[in-house]
């Protein structure tokens, strides 16, 4: 009986190697499927923002479609004509892609 103990002992000791070959595993999962594409998207983003021109078509941060009008790169703002005549002025790290555009395949006006 004493025998039967020692190795149910000895096979339950590797539980610490396979534990950490686990976490390891999670971790590579989490960082290929969620930073990584994260990561990507964002400097597609700044990229962008750093590529904006006066006509392009874009939408803030908070939702609102319209047409760069000018970019002020002292301030690092940049005007944003919502409606014919109605210009807002916007953090240039505020501006994304025209989305609709992009998505149908169409070029900026």
């Amino acid at each position: 009986m004493n025998t039967q103990i020692l190795l149910q002992a000895d096979a339950g000791g590797g539980g610490g190697l396979s534990m950490l070959i686990m976490m390891v595993a999670i971790f590579a999962i989490m960082y290929f499927f969620m930073i990584r594409p994260q990561q990507q998207k964002q400097k597609e983003i700044r990229n962008f923002q750093n590529s904006l021109a006066e006509g392009s078509r874009v939408v803030t941060g908070g939702g609102i479609y319209g047409t760069v009008k000018r970019i002020d790169t002292t301030t690092n703002k940049v005007e944003v004509e919502i409606a014919r005549g109605v210009v807002i002025e916007v953090d240039r790290s505020y501006v994304f892609a025209d989305a609709s555009s992009m998505a149908a395949g169409q070029p900026s006006k």
